[in-house]
């Protein structure tokens, strides 16, 4: 029996988080580690990675992880699957040097150096598996689709691709390569599924740069402000092109475009047709410069660039305010999740009286594959099975109609779900031993402290609020010795609801005395609870709203000094007349760090590494 099974872990059902896994013979070789940004209800999350425990219960069977390029869909989810498992990297120059700028501030990883580099010409052994390269066209240079050899036959992932016959050369995907790579038996491709949603395909390049050319020399008197993603370092030189055929200088706003721009020009990505001192000009003196001078390229935090020129049209930005003399030029496509904020600021920016134009609404841009680019690939490539990646399930379905159409029989094209494991028996993949794959939520440095839990309480306090009621007893007279202090945050407005407040109160005590009175068994959290269900029951009768009720006890002994129960839950202190009565232990107030342990996966020795001629 054979021994092969393919595993998506992120990029199936959902824009982004690309992750498969394809084991052999007792060997996982993972494709890609990307992150994709979160949904509009993941309040105040900022990126969402795979939950990699399968991977890391199994890491000392991981070869490596191979890159297909420096997006942030394909290495955005390594500086946190690397504090994990250590496994050997795998990438073009390009996108090893991407890799390492994205793990650089993680401490835990100072110290990681297994990288190495490859190209379309390299062979890899690893026992019985070869892993070899070949060229393909996307938005940023030297990405690459990688081919697993395999003794039953060849796994193709591609990548992110397409087809555009005027692509400079670093950009050309490797036509003979793909003939090649399709005269033999291909059990498996996974294809880039993402641009098939659209039977248009996709305008050349070359047209996208007379494009924006144009719509620099069109504003000739304003400031230009350009949103892009960081790593797409092809529109990145067409803006460098525009600016300087128009004799503007070039501001750079932010850490993450500046580190992908200093790092294009090293590897001679980046072409500067004039000297570096004639083109950039530092953020802070770009005051110096007139408006009709002036090209500013805003990226935002970690090289999105839709929120945070959404900061900058609400006037956050301390040093660019934009005004009537600005033309918001947006040159990324956005995601379907990110289509209501791109909406949101381009009004926002209207109201500051900036022009906006958006390339998406002129041209059809796109760094993915057409349904013809699918279609294309399928028939060089003659896979006897088709996995569509890299999209949401209606993408994935207008791919299934493409591969139908060049006779991929459907039973063929397997529609995957995170954790669906597809085995290669003999003849045919077969769908078994599948298990749930979820998410990991990454918020500021915590990682996988946020789950549903967490959510829903931010959703509730975003739209309903929070109501706070504090009080005070003494359990061993079982009475109430002081007024319930209430507070309202984002609920309603306490001095023109005075009436529901009283009541409030009035319920708060009426609660508690009845329990103190009737229960002979004392537990704080079903006191708690009561006061909890009581008020929440009031407030959604009165308010038709349901805020978050967070009832606070306090307890004073016979000498009345009172200890707080659960006091940090709220941000609630005690009366300040008041001695807080001392836990038996201290805890001290120095933050202890968890540190996590990690399972250092087995670098298995490369049998073999050849360039072929």
């Amino acid at each position: 029996m054979t021994d092969l099974s393919i595993i998506p872990f992120g990029g199936v059902r959902e824009n982004g988080k690309n992750m498969y896994a394809v084991t052999v013979n007792d060997e996982i070789f993972i494709l890609d580690a990307g992150l994709k940004y979160p949904e509009t209800d993941q309040l105040g999350v900022d990126v969402v990675v795979p939950d990699f425990e399968y991977l890391i219960k199994n890491s000392d069977k991981i070869a490596g992880v191979f890159l297909t390029h420096g997006h942030a869909d394909a290495i955005g989810a390594l500086p946190y699957f690397l504090q994990q498992v250590q496994a050997p990297i795998f990438g073009s120059q390009m996108t090893i040097e991407l890799a390492k700028l994205a793990i650089k501030d993680q401490e835990a990883l100072n110290t990681y150096d297994d990288y190495h580099i490859v190209n379309e010409k390299t062979e890899i052994v690893f026992g019985d598996v070869t892993v070899s390269f070949f060229n393909t066209t996307h938005s940023i240079p030297e990405s690459l689709g990688i081919v697993l050899g395999t003794p039953y036959g060849q796994v193709v992932y591609t990548g992110d691709f397409k087809f555009d016959q005027t692509a400079k050369s670093y950009y050309q995907t490797d036509i003979s390569r793909l003939v090649e790579v399709g005269k033999g038996k291909v059990l498996a491709l996974l294809a880039d599924a993402a641009g098939t949603g659209d039977n248009a395909n996709s305008v050349n390049e070359s047209k996208i740069s007379d494009y924006i050319l144009e719509t620099f020399r069109d504003n000739k008197k304003k400031r230009i402000i350009v949103a892009a993603v960081a790593s797409n370092v092809q529109r990145i030189q067409q803006v460098i092109d525009a600016t300087v055929a128009t004799k503007r200088q070039l501001v750079l706003s932010g850490n993450d475009i500046e580190n992908v721009v200093r790092t294009a020009i090293r590897l001679r990505k980046l072409n500067l047709p004039v000297p570096e001192s004639k083109l950039f000009v530092n953020l802070k003196n770009a005051k110096k410069l007139a408006p009709e001078e002036t090209v500013i390229l805003e990226t935002g935090r970690m090289g999105e660039p839709v929120k945070h020129l959404n900061r900058m049209a609400n006037g956050e930005d301390p040093y660019i305010r934009i005004g009537k003399d600005d033309l918001v030029f947006i040159t990324t496509t956005p995601s379907t999740a990110m289509e209501g904020i791109v909406a949101k600021t381009r009004d926002m920016l209207f109201k500051q009286g900036a022009d906006v134009k958006q390339i998406s609404t002129d041209l059809r841009s796109s760094g993915h594959a057409s349904r013809n680019d699918l279609q294309m690939m399928i028939n060089v490539i003659q896979p006897e099975y088709f996995m569509p990646i890299q999209g949401e399930y209606r993408v994935m379905t207008t791919a299934k109609k493409a591969a139908e159409e060049v006779n991929i029989s459907e039973d063929h094209i397997l529609m995957a779900m995170k954790g669906d494991q597809f085995k290669w028996l003999e003849d045919h993949f077969e769908l078994q031993d599948s298990f749930t794959i979820g998410e990991t939520l990454i918020d500021g440095s915590g990682i996988g402290d946020i789950g549903n839990v967490v959510l829903r309480d931010r959703r509730i306090l975003s739209e309903d609020g929070i109501f706070v009621s504090v009080v005070t007893i003494d359990r061993k007279k079982r009475q109430v010795v002081s007024k319930p202090k209430l507070t309202s945050r984002g609920f309603v407005y306490v001095k023109a609801n005075r009436d529901l407040m009283k009541e409030a109160s009035e319920l708060t005590v009426k609660q508690i005395e009845d329990y103190l009175t009737n229960t002979k068994s004392f537990d704080w959290t079903e006191l708690k609870n009561g006061v909890r269900e009581v008020l929440s029951r009031y407030l959604f009768e009165q308010t038709r709203r349901r805020p978050m009720v967070m009832p606070v006890v306090m307890e004073v002994n016979q000498n009345r000094r009172p200890t707080a129960h659960k006091v940090a839950q709220s941000g609630t202190q005690p009366n300040k007349n008041q001695v807080v009565k001392k836990n038996k232990k201290e805890v001290s107030e120095k933050q202890v760090a968890n540190k996590r342990p990690q399972n250092h996966a087995k670098n298995k020795p490369v049998t073999k590494v050849t360039e072929k001629s």
